[in-house]
């Protein structure tokens, strides 16, 4: 399954190279070029058997959030800073693979027994962490790990529940997977299909992509977080899973065009397609560099829920997954019609 094989792949921001091959592997058939940029985003164009001067952006990050290698301690223990948007609370215990030959490792701190009672009290710091390698000093620890070598979460793709599934990376892969997907259509206008990098530090691919692409339309499809669980009261839910895909109005990094983001929910709703606007305004996503560029970019964006985002073991619904497929499946053939 292909959801499978990308939540598995590796590729931290600013390292996106597995995840990349394997995009590639998977569209090289279906579209007629493919460019990667100076950036390392993926700008796949599939040309429109008609008005092919309408040019439309499906915009996915490959990138997912990890660990940047900083430091090799003298017992072979080794320092690290996280890349992109990581609570400490879930790193402790965590096993995560390190390089591009995947070392195994273990995210470790002071065994609780050993610490005082003000330390219990307290969330552990990423600074008290460190990464067990089985090495016992730091020359043994440096003949398979150099500095500046990225460490993933090592998290198999799992469904479970009632058609829920468990995985690392479902923020952004959801989004590459409906992207590839989409790619099996032919259109009358021109599709770009873009995977960027760098999201999860800053948006920085989708600028760049989106100057490239200079787009009439672009749609951004991405995880986004799902809140619905004990301790949260229901008006601070972003987003409800099993409720359908979520909307996009705004939030800190864009605006959504108005009638994107009301075609998109107006679409589900006519399909009989469960579908919800998000609630919340806080994070951002692609849709904050694209609707900046040049001269402004008409930019929407629709999400997947994912509870325990941006952790080894998000949980998403495979019936929300398909849902936002298929809206964006009509949201492509609308655009067709020339109704938006």
């Amino acid at each position: 399954m292909l959801l499978k094989k990308l939540t598995e792949s590796s590729g931290v921001s600013g390292n996106e190279q597995e995840v990349r091959a394997l995009i590639i592997q998977e569209i090289k058939d279906k579209v007629d070029h493919i460019q990667i940029d100076n950036l390392g985003n993926v700008i796949a164009y599939k040309k429109g058997k008609g008005n092919v001067n309408k040019k439309v952006m499906l915009c996915a990050h490959m990138d997912e959030v990890g660990l940047i290698i900083t430091s090799i301690e003298s017992d072979g223990l080794l320092k690290f800073k996280p890349v992109g948007g990581i609570d400490p609370r879930i790193l402790v215990s965590k096993v995560v693979n390190i390089g591009e030959n995947k070392i195994p490792g273990v995210i470790g701190a002071k065994a609780i027994h050993l610490q005082e009672p003000k330390e219990r009290e307290k969330a552990l710091k990423v600074s008290e962490l460190y990464i067990d390698i089985g090495a016992t000093s730091k020359e043994e620890a440096e003949k398979i790990i150099d500095l500046g070598d990225y460490a993933t979460f090592h998290s198999k793709y799992i469904e479970f529940g009632d058609g829920l599934i468990k995985a690392k990376a479902l923020d952004d892969r959801v989004g590459c997977a409906i992207i590839t997907q989409m790619l099996d259509e032919d259109y009358d206008f021109t599709l770009y299909a873009v995977f960027t990098v760098q999201e999860e530090v800053g948006l920085r691919g989708a600028g760049v992509a989106a100057f490239d692409v200079d787009p009439d339309i672009a749609l951004v499809i991405e995880g986004t977080t799902c809140s619905d669980v004990p301790g949260t009261a229901e008006h601070e839910y972003a987003t409800k899973l099993g409720h359908g895909p979520a909307i996009s109005i705004m939030d800190m990094a864009s605006y959504s065009d108005k009638n994107i983001s009301r075609m998109l929910y107006e679409l589900g709703k006519s399909n009989n397609i469960p579908v919800q606007y998000k609630k919340t305004t806080f994070g951002g996503n692609d849709a904050g560099a694209i609707h900046l560029t040049k001269e402004g970019i008409r930019t929407g964006a629709i999400s997947i829920p994912c509870r325990y985002i941006h952790s080894p073991s998000s949980v998403m619904s495979l019936n929300d997954y398909k849902g936002c497929r298929d809206i964006v499946r009509f949201f492509l053939e609308h655009i067709e019609k020339g109704e938006i």
